[in-house]
This record gives C-alpha cells, sequence and structure tokens, in this order.
C-alpha cells in the first residue's frame, strides 16, 4: 500500500514550497502546528549534513476531534505529516501521509471514513500544489 501522495513544485524555492504548502493546507482546513527542520535538527545533533528537509505537522481540528472522539489514543497518528524537501537536482517535493494507510492498523470501523474524507482533503491539497506548478 503507497503510504503518501507527492507533487514536485518546479520553479520554486525550498522555502517558497513551504509557504505554499501552508497557503493550500489552509484551503482545505489544515494548520500547521509544528515544523521540524530534519537538515537542522541532524546537523546539530549528530554532524551529519543533509539535504533540505521539513517536516510541517498538519491538522484540520474538526476532524481530529472526531478521530479523537472515536479512538482516544488515535493522537498517535495526529498531526498529519507533510514533507518539504529539496533534491540533489534543485527540484523541491511536498508529500503527504496518507490516512487510510497510516491509520489501516487501526481496528475501528468508524475511523475508515473519517480517514477516506482526510484523504480526499490532502489530495486536493497535493493536486493544488500540482496546479500551481504548472502556471
Amino acid at each position: 500500500m503507497k503510504y503518501c501522495m507527492s507533487a514536485t513544485i518546479p520553479g520554486k524555492t525550498f522555502e517558497e514550497a513551504i509557504e505554499l504548502a501552508k497557503v493550500e493546507l489552509k484551503k482545505e482546513g489544515f494548520g500547521v502546528l509544528t515544523e521540524i527542520d530534519v537538515q537542522s535538527t541532524l546537523k546539530n545533533r549528530i554532524d551529519v549534513d543533509f539535504k533540505k528537509y521539513k517536516i510541517l505537522g498538519a491538522c484540520n481540528p474538526h476532524f481530529a476531534h472526531k478521530a479523537l472522539l472515536s479512538e482516544d489514543k488515535i493522537g498517535v497518528f495526529l498531526p498529519c505529516n507533510v514533507v518539504v524537501e529539496e533534491h540533489e537536482n534543485g527540484e523541491v517535493e511536498v508529500s503527504a501521509v496518507d490516512p487510510i494507510a497510516s491509520m489501516s492498523s487501526v481496528e475501528n470501523d468508524s475511523l475508515g471514513a473519517l480517514a477516506g474524507e482526510v484523504k480526499e482533503k490532502l489530495q486536493r491539497f497535493i493536486q493544488g500544489l500540482a496546479a500551481i506548478s504548472q502556471h
């Protein structure tokens, strides 16, 4: 099972892609709760050079609330992670978790429909980024 959805954003810098991702997430009702700068963290903690790579912890509070009411331990899968990374060739790619794949291990039927709704929103987010890159 594929566990993420992705789009490359040609012609945009890493920083521009992060800002675009935040704008497109907001259109789908998500806010960014956390930002993890993996490049900086690896350099500071273990002195490793790594590409530009940031993890955005995106949350749609309405869906998060519904999920928590259905399954109180579902917080281990929240927030929905979105990755912005710069490849060696300079291309920037944005990836979002597939919530159906991440929640497939939870045995709670009420979460299936909810995960499907969240996936639709994240797919529209990725499609929105792909559409921007074509302009």
